[in-house]
């Protein structure tokens, strides 16, 4: 009834008032996207950071590292990512995009993470070499000085010392920062005490690289969703089955699963900050310079993630499983996030 009698002119402008709010409003909210390892801890402190300033909650999306860097490197403006999430550092491909595209990154190291080769408490708890990995997964490897089809079918024909039972490990896929990660410090590392892979990498990089970076396709390796928590209930339902992803998801399933050792040591929040547990790496959150200047709050966004409160040492991160950067290095490795502030 109200609507009938009021004035054209003026019912238009009502509208396009309460239309622009929603725009402005929508603007106004921090859009991160990207690795669904990172996606828990800046969830966490999105949470804060919306109860400390009133700002509108961030909207933050879980695409995988590969993903996230797609759509941040895309452009500037509404229709892109302000921030993103990243298990691993950009790629030189990923820079030239975003310099294509105007996007200055700037990289955030948040704290640092394990990449864990979990399974059932049924399956037991073993100890895997980097090697052995390797061995187990690459799709081809040396055999008697020649580079092959990867022929092991069980953990035991790799090693001896292992259960006699098929390979089958479920992973991320190629779009994961964290399968970028394991491929660097598992079958990289696996490869290098490998005479005949390492004497390969000095005649000829680029055969190496293709051959160590490929991860089998006959089902010892099968390739997981971005989302780590559905891997949790493979593994729960399978007791033959090894999964790979982040600590944080092994500590929050912990009561279900078994974290083999790596080089005989094992995963735990010290291991991992000390730097002993092999397969450790840092986290990333980065950040899309030319948004900061038309979105103030993003500086606020990265005072939080930043603070000692958040990533310290007794952090409310550290309840997510998050473990914390030393001092000198998150000061060190910062620079240019502390330099937005200013």
């Amino acid at each position: 009834m109200f609507a009938k009698k009021l004035p054209l002119k003026l019912l238009l402008s009502v509208v396009t008032t309460i239309t622009m709010s929603h725009i402005i409003l929508a603007d106004e909210r921090i859009r991160v996207a990207g690795s669904s390892t990172v996606f828990p801890f800046t969830s966490a402190v999105a949470e804060q950071f919306t109860q400390k300033t009133g700002h509108p909650a961030p909207v933050i999306e879980s695409t995988g590292t590969g993903g996230g860097f797609k759509i941040f490197c895309s452009g500037i403006g509404d229709n892109t990512t302000d921030m993103t999430n990243a298990s691993r550092q950009i790629k030189s491909s990923e820079k030239e995009t975003c310099a294509k595209n105007n996007v200055t990154p700037v990289e955030m190291s948040i704290g640092k993470d394990g990449i864990v080769l979990a399974m059932s408490k049924k399956f037991g708890q073993y100890n895997f070499g980097v090697v052995d990995i390797y061995r187990a997964l690459a799709a081809k490897i040396n055999v008697n000085g020649k580079l092959v089809d990867n022929p092991y079918k069980t953990w035991k024909e790799v090693n001896p010392e292992l259960p006699d039972i098929a390979i089958k490990v479920m992973g991320p896929p190629p779009s994961s920062g964290t399968r970028d990660a394991f491929v660097s410090l598992v079958l990289e590392g696996g490869a290098a005490k490998d005479s005949f892979m390492a004497a390969m990498k000095e005649k000829d990089k680029k055969k190496w690289k293709a051959a160590v970076h490929g991860l089998r396709e006959d089902g010892g390796y099968i390739e997981a969703s971005e989302h780590d928590n559905l891997i949790v209930k493979k593994l729960t339902s399978d007791t033959e089955l090894t999964g790979i992803f982040g600590f944080s998801f092994y500590e929050q399933n912990i009561d279900k699963l078994n974290a083999a050792t790596i080089d005989g040591v094992a995963p735990s929040l010290s291991s991992i900050g000390t730097g002993e547990y092999p397969v450790a790496r840092k986290l990333y959150v980065y950040i899309k310079k030319e948004h900061v200047a038309t979105k103030p709050q993003i500086k606020d966004f990265i005072r939080e993630y930043l603070s000692e409160e958040a990533s310290g040492s007794e952090g409310y991160l550290s309840d997510e499983s998050l473990i914390p950067l030393m001092l000198t290095d998150k000061a060190m490795s910062n620079v240019d996030a502390y330099a937005l502030l200013k």
